[in-house]
């Protein structure tokens, strides 16, 4: 990163791929953020500067990157790729982290397990200008494309066509609507959308809540 993309992050505000922050806070926020930027797009944590876009300084810019790689390397799992960059902004100092997409989704906070645990782990995916917690269809979805299993020769059932004929009146559907239409439970109605999403043939969103819904790809 340089000076010039720096003042343009700070010019264009928080949103999906930018968070600011005045002063670090606990390893375990920090953790979240940067665990839902390599969850998503990617995306550039500035410390340093408030959430009006003012820019307020870092008392030691060596303690605050010494913080964020005891925060990579303990608290996230798998471990994040990241970058430090160092500005100096009307004699204050800054620091700049950059995340990039990770190709081994999805990391979650350290939990100290052998594996992903659905029920437990905390997953966090960027919605906005905000880090949620990713659901359990948002998880397997993540874990499919890392692991690039791809979904050959897939028939299309009574509970795929339901979901169609649901969308074709309506422009979102969740798990739980699916299953109150198709009569199916909530595990087999998450499983027939996830494998839509794997086709292509769906996309998952994520609201600012946390909640997830499908629209037809291309929506």
């Amino acid at each position: 990163m340089n000076r010039r993309i720096l003042l343009n992050l700070i010019a264009e505000g928080e949103g999906l791929k930018v968070e600011f922050k005045q002063r670090f806070s606990t390893h375990e926020k920090i953790a979240k953020e940067i665990i839902a930027f390599a969850n998503t797009r990617g995306g550039h944590i500035l410390f340093g500067i408030d959430d009006d876009k003012s820019i307020y300084g870092l008392q030691s810019e060596k303690s605050e990157a010494e913080l964020i790689k005891q925060t990579v390397d303990e608290f996230c799992e798998p471990k994040i790729e990241y970058k430090i960059s160092y500005f100096e902004l009307d004699d204050k100092e800054i620091v700049a982290v950059e995340i990039p997409e990770s190709k081994f989704k999805p990391h979650r906070i350290q939990d100290y397990q052998p594996d992903l645990d659905l029920n437990t782990a905390q997953v966090y995916v960027r919605v906005n200008d905000k880090s949620v917690l990713a659901s359990k269809e948002m998880i397997k979805i993540m874990q499919v494309q890392s692991s690039e299993r791809i979904l050959k020769n897939y028939k299309i059932g009574k509970n795929e066509k339901k979901v169609f004929e649901f969308l074709d009146s309506n422009e979102t559907i969740n798990v739980k609507q699916l299953s109150d239409i198709a009569n199916i439970s909530y595990r087999r109605a998450s499983r027939t959308l996830i494998n839509l999403v794997r086709t292509d043939l769906l996309v998952i969103h994520t609201k600012d809540n946390g909640e997830e819904y499908f629209t037809y790809s291309g929506l």
